[in-house]
């Protein structure tokens, strides 16, 4: 399974927040959203960066809660890794692994066509797992 087949599945919807929104503003959108990650966005869509509540959590015990009035630039996540739509579950399951994050953008001609989560790529592994198990035993039964 490649990343475009979660998207469709999940939908390509991305909450994007500019850089200069006071990190309580951001706060306030994770919560009414029910998601980790808010991606941080400029001209043209461009990826700027990347919110997740362990940013602000960071943030906070680092600096104090004083820092949810400062611009989200301030404490998001700049250098954001991303994945195609070609890559498969298992690529894009390695690097979330590998850099410790929960929240993968997709971007195809630079430009920002979703984002997934790691509870998005465990899904279709163990959906793909279960198919797999299924064909195995439809073959034996067969045999």
């Amino acid at each position: 399974m490649i990343v475009s087949t979660i998207l469709g599945l999940k939908g390509r919807s991305v909450a994007t927040i500019p850089a200069d929104m006071p990190v309580s503003e951001a706060v306030a959108a994770l919560a009414a959203k029910k998601i980790g990650a808010l991606v941080v966005t400029g001209a043209g869509g461009h990826v700027d960066g990347i919110l997740s509540e362990r940013d602000v959590v960071r943030a906070i015990g680092q600096r104090g809660p004083g820092i949810l009035s400062d611009p989200v630039q301030s404490i998001m996540t700049r250098d954001v890794v991303t994945c195609r739509e070609h890559e498969t579950i298992n690529e894009v399951m390695a690097r979330m692994t590998r850099g410790r994050f929960r929240h993968l953008p997709v971007i195809e001609d630079r430009r920002l066509v979703g984002i997934i989560s790691i509870g998005d790529v465990v899904k279709a592994r163990i959906e793909e797992v279960e198919r797999e198990a299924e064909e195995m035993r439809a073959y034996i039964a067969t045999a």
